[in-house]
């Protein structure tokens, strides 16, 4: 992954506890993830590069406890006991500082860097889906994880949008399914794929801003009180010489 050359001009160098996560780190994390055991399924480092993006797009503001159990089980099952061992704790410090790296790059650069593997040149199938849809093969798995993180927290895509339907389109296509969108993905170059993914990220980030940080206004059950109005305690004096002089 390649970070900025230089810090956005909104804000002053990034502490080191907030970078981004560097090769040795993402390969630290893929391995505390692999180390999981049986019978628990957790992501890869992959997966969970799409599943953080799928969070971060979301019209609402999701608590972490909401989607990090399904980073360590598909199924959200507890990993280890009730109190987090080093390995737990260290894996979580690393996810989140993904998460913010990305939700950083989004914020103020409408942009990020995807991890993205090349398939395993020892494994036989992985080659024989390369070679059958290249594209396919090299961006499914991330897909597949943004696509858990849609299903997960439905408030994205039950929007009545037609924008955020759309992009939310240009992400997903690269699912294993029919015919037609793998001949659709077979006349794209990677780049032109991997632009698809993080630009529909990205719109998706800017169409539910507004609504992530939504802020209702406060209703008073009572009106307004004026200034020349009588004040509301009963002394007979306007609101401007009693209650509202203390105010002021």
């Amino acid at each position: 992954m390649t970070q900025p050359e230089s810090a956005p001009p909104s804000r002053g160098a990034v502490a080191a506890g907030d970078q981004d996560l560097s090769e040795a780190e993402l390969a630290e994390l893929d391995a505390l993830l692999a180390g999981i055991p049986e019978p628990l399924e957790p992501l890869d480092a992959v997966m969970l590069d799409g599943l953080l993006c799928g969070v971060i797009v979301q019209p609402v503001l999701v608590d972490v406890d909401a989607w990090l159990p399904f980073v360590f089980d598909a199924g959200g099952h507890r990993w280890g006991e009730a109190e987090p061992g080093a390995e737990q704790r260290r894996a979580r410090a690393l996810i989140l500082r993904r998460h913010a790296a990305i939700n950083r790059g989004l914020a103020e650069y409408g942009n990020f860097e995807p991890l993205l593997l090349q398939p395993d040149a020892d494994n036989a199938d992985e080659q024989q889906r390369a070679a059958e849809d290249p594209i396919g093969a090299i961006l499914q798995p991330w897909v597949a994880g943004f696509d858990l993180a849609v299903h997960l927290l439905p408030a994205l895509k039950d929007l009545d949008d037609s924008q955020v339907r759309a992009a939310l389109a240009r992400v997903l296509q690269f699912l294993p399914d029919a015919d037609a969108t793998t001949r659709r993905r077979s006349e794209m170059t990677l780049d032109q794929a991997v632009d698809h993914v993080v630009g529909g990220v990205a719109e998706l980030y800017e169409l539910t801003l507004p609504l992530r940080y939504k802020v209702e206004a406060v209703r008073h059950a009572a009106p307004k009180v004026g200034r020349n109005d009588p004040c509301h305690c009963g002394s007979g004096r306007k609101f401007k010489h009693c209650h509202g002089a203390a105010s002021a």
